[in-house]
Formats: C-alpha cells, sequence, structure tokens
C-alpha cells in the first residue's frame, strides 16, 4: 500500500505560498470522484488537493490543476481538487485499513435544497475536499456507493460539530480503492456494510474535527462517540 495520508508540499504562485496535497498512488488503483480534474470512475495514479487564492480568479481550473500535476512530476492519469481552504490544516482518520483526509473550508455554506437556483458555471473553491482510500478492490457500484456512504458520513459530522449546514456549495469527494482482480471487487459500501461502516466512521471522525474550533476540539470526542468513531 502506497501512503495514505497524502504528501504536504508548498509551492509559490504569483508570490503567494500555497500548498498542496499528493497522494502518489501509482499504477493499480481506480477512482470514483467529484473531482474538476480526472472526475468519474477509472485508473488513475494519483490525486491533488491544491491550495488556491480567495477569490480565486481563473475560469479553467482543470487545466491549473493539471499545471501544478506536471510541475510535481505526477504522470499518467490522476484526478484533481482545488480548495480555498488552508491545506495545512488537514485532518486524517483511520479505521480499520480505511484511510480519510479531509480540507474544511467552511466560510460558504448551506443546505444541499435550497430554494435559490443554481448556476451552470463553475463555483469559487470554498469547499469541504474528502479523500479516502481502501486496502480492498470495490465493484463499480460499490465505488459509487462509498461516495454516497462519505457525503453521508460528512453530514452527520456537521451537524454533530453544531453547524446548521449540509455541506458548501463546492464539496468535492475521492474514493480510492486497488483495481478488482479476478473478482469483481467488494460488492457493497452502504453505512452497514463492512467496508462502508469503516469508510463512514473515518469519514465522520476527519470532517468532525477539521470543523470545529481548534479551541473546542477536545469537546469532539462526545460527538465523536455518538457515530460510534473509534479513537485510535
Amino acid at each position: 500500500m502506497p501512503g495514505q495520508r497524502g504528501e504536504l508540499l508548498a509551492r509559490r504562485e504569483n508570490g503567494q505560498g500555497l500548498h498542496h496535497l499528493v497522494w502518489r498512488l501509482g499504477p493499480g488503483w481506480r477512482v470514483c470522484s467529484s473531482a474538476v480534474l480526472g472526475g468519474g470512475i477509472g485508473p488513475r495514479a494519483w490525486i491533488l488537493n491544491a491550495q488556491v487564492p480567495g477569490g480565486y480568479p481563473r475560469l479553467d481550473p482543470d487545466r491549473h490543476l493539471a499545471e501544478i500535476a506536471t510541475a510535481e512530476g505526477l504522470g499518467g492519469p490522476g484526478a484533481g481538487l482545488m480548495t480555498a481552504a488552508d491545506v495545512t490544516a488537514y485532518t486524517t482518520a483511520r479505521d480499520g485499513g480505511v484511510t480519510a483526509t479531509v480540507t474544511s473550508g467552511l466560510g460558504v455554506r448551506g443546505w444541499a435544497a435550497a430554494p435559490a437556483e443554481g448556476t451552470g458555471g463553475p463555483l469559487p473553491p470554498g469547499t469541504v475536499n474528502i479523500v479516502v482510500t481502501l486496502p480492498v478492490a470495490l465493484s463499480d457500484a460499490a465505488l459509487v456507493n462509498a461516495v454516497a456512504t462519505a457525503t453521508e458520513a460528512k453530514v452527520q459530522a456537521l451537524l454533530d460539530a453544531g453547524l446548521d449546514c449540509s455541506g458548501t456549495p463546492t464539496d468535492a469527494v475521492c474514493v480510492a480503492a486497488p483495481e478488482p482482480g479476478t473478482d469483481a471487487g467488494e460488492p457493497f459500501a452502504g453505512p452497514r456494510s463492512l467496508w462502508g461502516a469503516r469508510l463512514a466512521r473515518a469519514v465522520h471522525r476527519a470532517v468532525l474535527t477539521g470543523a470545529v474550533d481548534p479551541a473546542d476540539r477536545g469537546a469532539t470526542a462526545g460527538a465523536a462517540a455518538r457515530g460510534s468513531v473509534p479513537q485510535a
């Protein structure tokens, strides 16, 4: 298994210091994601979660992410996410071999079902970004189910943190798992399946830790317990 926490790296753009996280998965991995670069389901050799300035001016985020990936020497297909949040404040949690890494930007948040009309163009990258790695192969259906489970766990964590929202308008999820071998992979990743339950607990804990004020993080143990999140 490759390193699962992601590698924190720094760069400069237009004189400003920024950071990004890189997962160098290598061959033999599939990713299911809503990423702006390399979204969907397919083989992916890397994942990139890049910090960009607030008031992001570019209209080509996919090309921007590709430029960052090239500068890091990332070859082959990959998935790229973007956030205006402080990437150095990322949080991680593990459960039974599943690792969740989260960057939290909750300044612009709300409920998914809102009366306002949506927009057809890209939105500014505020963003709760979730990257999950699993040690077992998942079927196509299970990969999609894993993204749904991660989203459910995110909402549970935001409510446990006392936030009146289901997320931000630009949240993104990446789930990475080994490619299936002779079989089709694990068929289920819902919250009561073996691997879905582990994924949900890891995501819940990582989002909850990132969502609360640093001064209040000692109080998250009770909320984590309500979600049956291991403290290891």
